[in-house]
């Protein structure tokens, strides 16, 4: 699941999100972007209701995702990811 956070959320509001996550015993994976965060939520074994989320301040939506491979898609992470390879001198 992906939770999207309002461009306006402050802090304490996404701090709030990721102590419910992980009260749910979920991993909660903050994403900072350009104009707004979103938190990624790993180690369900099944659908998670979205209503623990839906009405918490700063949030703009909770989407499910349900494609193998989460974390490496870009509805989870949309910045590009450089690797460097070799020796940086």
């Amino acid at each position: 699941m992906l939770i999207v956070m309002k461009a306006d959320a402050n802090d304490g509001q996404i701090d709030a999100v990721v102590r419910v996550i992980e009260d749910l015993g979920y991993r909660a994976h903050p994403m900072p972007g350009a104009s707004r965060t979103a938190i990624g939520i790993t180690g369900n074994r099944g659908a998670i209701d979205v209503s623990h989320f839906e009405n918490l301040n700063g949030v703009a939506e909770a989407i499910r995702i349900s494609k193998p491979y989460n974390l490496v898609t870009r509805d989870f992470r949309s910045e590009n990811t450089l690797v460097q390879v070799g020796d940086a001198t």
